[in-house]
């Protein structure tokens, strides 16, 4: 819901919990004023035209400060007459802010109110969610530190044994080596191998050429 006010001779499109700055008004900081001068409301599909104000129509706003606007310059020049005349300006202002805009029984207010309690539920609802999510998370994560606490403990033997076993096998191999040197002068040399004049199995060996004697 919005509406069109008119003000200090100009017209301004306000909604609920909007702040601006209008001319000034005769108002202190804090209170709370009525613009009465609604030329126009809308909610939704529905509109109020006013001829010239909507009768059944109310905007009221809270004064939050007094200020001034950006400063405005006017200059002003006359020619071959040597007139300059040269003044800045900085209009005095109102800061509003907008707390209801009404149309018969339709409160802006009221509806605003409505969605912050729908919305306050709703994050109240997603933080139980978040809150029941990290406590089962947390449950799963103890079971998960117990389940490997457990299969540590029972690994733990099987570890031990394992570590004994990697410690005793280089002494076994250094004893090894140690052995190794002494059996090998223990052990008998081999047959010298047969000559090689030797014939192959199967074969008959080659007739020496008989020695031919010299004449006497």
């Amino acid at each position: 819901m919005y509406a069109v006010i008119e003000t200090g001779g100009k017209q301004y499109t306000v909604e609920f919990g909007q702040e601006l700055e209008v001319e000034l008004l005769d108002a202190e900081p804090g209170q709370e004023i009525n613009l009465d001068r609604v030329l126009l409301v809308v909610d939704g599909d529905t509109s109020a035209i006013g001829q010239p104000i909507v009768a059944d129509a109310a905007v009221s706003a809270k004064v939050l400060r007094m200020d001034r606007g950006e400063k405005t310059i006017s200059f002003k020049y006359r020619p071959k007459a040597r007139s300059r005349v040269k003044k800045g300006h900085r209009q005095e202002l109102t800061v509003l802010k907008i707390t209801e805009v009404r149309l018969g029984t339709k409160s802006a207010a009221a509806e605003a109110k409505v969605a912050e309690a729908a919305a306050d539920a709703a994050r109240e609802k997603v933080t139980k969610a978040a809150a029941r999510q990290a406590a089962e998370d947390a449950a799963l994560a103890a079971q998960l530190k117990a389940r490997k606490a457990a299969e540590a403990e029972a690994e733990a033997p099987k570890a031990k044994a394992t570590k004994a076993a990697a410690k005793a096998a280089p002494a076994a191999d250094e004893a090894a080596k140690t052995a190794a040197p002494a059996k090998a002068a223990a052990k008998p040399k081999a047959a010298p191998k047969a000559a090689a004049t030797e014939a192959p199995a199967g074969k008959a060996a080659p007739k020496r050429p008989a020695k031919i004697k010299k004449d006497e």
